[in-house]
C-alpha cells in the first residue's frame, strides 16, 4: 500500500557500463555513473571506478512510478555472499 514514487530498491550487475549505455539508449533518464560512497552525494566521485573494483561503482534512476533505483557494479562477489 505504499505510495507510488515512495521505494528505494537496487540492482546489481556485472558491467555497469554496458548497463547504463542500454538503459540510456532505452530512454531511461539514468544518472551518472560514480564511485566512491553510494549514498554521500559530497562523497561521491565521478565515473565508475577506475578499476572496477567490486561494490564500487554506481549510477541511478526513477521508474515510471517515481521510486528510486541503485545500480551497484559487482564483478567478484565477497566470501559467504550468494
Amino acid at each position: 500500500m505504499a505510495a507510488p514514487g515512495s521505494a528505494a530498491a537496487a540492482l546489481i550487475v556485472s558491467d555497469i557500463e554496458a548497463v547504463h549505455v542500454e538503459l540510456i539508449r532505452r530512454g531511461i533518464d539514468a544518472s551518472e555513473m560514480w564511485h566512491g560512497a553510494p549514498f554521500s552525494p559530497e562523497a561521491r566521485l565521478p565515473g565508475p571506478d577506475p578499476k572496477h573494483t567490486s561494490y564500487g561503482s554506481f549510477f541511478s534512476f526513477n521508474d515510471p512510478d517515481g521510486n528510486t533505483w541503485l545500480v551497484q557494479e559487482v564483478t567478484t562477489r565477497h566470501p559467504g555472499r550468494i
